[in-house]
């Protein structure tokens, strides 16, 4: 009987400003994987995919500051979560991909806001009964959700870098309606991880929490 192989993939999804990118670099350096983002995977795949069938990948595409004003000033901070997970779907095509392909990584990490809880677990799901039914190399699947529930932290990030540009370039009204859309994510992701059974990181102390996500993945 041939024995069956585990590739480990490490999914962190979460809100902006939670440490997805320092996270995954971290684990990376630990565990000797690779990572990507999903920006990178949408930007790949904005060169290939035909805009008509992907309208909502493209429409953060190379934003004015005037868009992007326009948009958080114009809609409330759950639209704005609303607008970025419909992109994030899109996303999703491209992540699922790389990740069902037998990839030449085997062992990788993933991270960005575009792995979102239910996406995720559909994925999860199919993988595993896949691997049940077919006598191949499995893909063990570990997904952990980030997030900050302090909001002066957010608002210091916020103020200090900016989310979509460098925060000195954009109005300050515009960047307390981001902090209202952080938070707002964050819910969002709170109640659709319990939803699904995956766990949540609040971050903090960094080697605290890094420990914790460590346990997590093992």
């Amino acid at each position: 009987m041939t024995k069956t192989i585990k590739n480990k993939i490490i999914l962190i999804g979460g809100s902006p400003t939670a440490g997805k990118s320092f996270t995954a670099r971290k684990l990376s350096e630990e565990l000797k994987f690779p990572w990507i983002s999903t920006d990178a995977i949408r930007e790949q795949m904005r060169q290939i995919v035909n805009k008509d069938q992907y309208p909502k990948l493209f429409y953060f595409t190379n934003p004015t500051t005037k868009m992007c004003v326009d948009l958080l000033t114009n809609n409330s901070a759950k639209q704005i979560v609303s607008i970025q997970n419909k992109e994030s779907i899109d996303v999703w095509k491209g992540v699922k991909a790389f990740i069902e392909t037998d990839y030449v990584w085997k062992s990788f990490i993933v991270e960005g806001v575009a792995i979102l809880p239910q996406l995720a677990h559909q994925l999860k799901t199919k993988l595993t009964t896949k691997s049940k039914t077919k006598n191949k190399t499995s893909k063990d699947i570990k997904v952990i959700f980030l997030i900050d529930d302090d909001h002066e932290r957010i608002r210091r990030t916020i103020f200090t870098r900016g989310l979509w540009d460098d925060a000195d370039k954009y109005p300050n009204n515009v960047k307390e309606k981001e902090i209202e859309w952080v938070i707002e994510f964050n819910n969002y992701i709170l109640k659709e991880a319990k939803k699904y059974g995956f766990p949540v990181v609040k971050i903090g102390d960094r080697k605290k929490y890094f420990k914790e996500i460590k346990k997590l993945i093992k």
